[in-house]
């Protein structure tokens, strides 16, 4: 097999992820598994996968910048391993567990208008963070892989105009993760 046909099977590989990941998800999301318990203690770990996903993003830009590119490649594939493991952590957590809503402090499943108002403006912050969070975090696969996979292909120069793209992008979606989940955290039921 050329190198021209495995870089199309792996350009094509990286676009179905790309689609079949956030529709996964999104399909997931709106399944519980009753047989599965609660598995509530979960948020407070993936939250922590995100913030730690950050620290490994910059640390990683700081090592490429050092010149050191073999622990560049080891922090970047460790934060990739990360993103991995939130990704199934937060999909078990909602196949287990109803949505949290913001504001909803007597934890009915329903933000009453006087749950609002008590969370005033607080509320409208929460969800465009949460909104771009979540358009962001499907928008950052393919540009995560088309970095990584230029990189592993040895074509430097392409891997760090894309990463240019990439860094601040998937630091946003993992920072604005660990914000979502401080957030929210108030409104989880004990």
């Amino acid at each position: 097999m050329s190198t021209s046909q495995i870089e199309k099977k792996q350009n094509n590989l990286i676009i179905a992820l790309s689609i079949i990941i956030p529709v996964a998800v999104a399909a997931l999301f709106g399944i519980r598994i009753e047989s599965l318990p609660r598995l509530g203690f979960l948020p407070p770990i993936y939250a922590s996968i995100n913030g730690l996903t950050a620290v490994l993003l910059v640390l990683a830009v700081i090592q490429i910048k050092k010149g050191n590119k073999n622990l560049h490649e080891k922090l970047i594939k460790s934060a990739m391993i990360f993103s991995v493991l939130f990704l199934l952590m937060y999909v078990a957590y909602h196949a287990s567990s109803d949505a949290t809503k913001f504001g909803d402090t007597n934890y009915d499943g329903i933000v009453s208008e006087t749950e609002k108002l008590a969370v005033g403006t607080s509320r409208i912050v929460y969800f465009l963070i949460l909104i771009t969070h979540i358009v962001l975090s499907i928008i950052v696969i393919p540009f995560v892989l088309f970095t990584y996979v230029r990189a592993a292909r040895g074509k430097f120069e392409l891997h760090k105009k894309l990463a240019k793209i990439t860094f601040p992008l998937w630091l946003y979606v993992a920072i604005t993760g660990v914000v979502v989940y401080v957030m929210i955290s108030p409104y989880y039921p004990n």
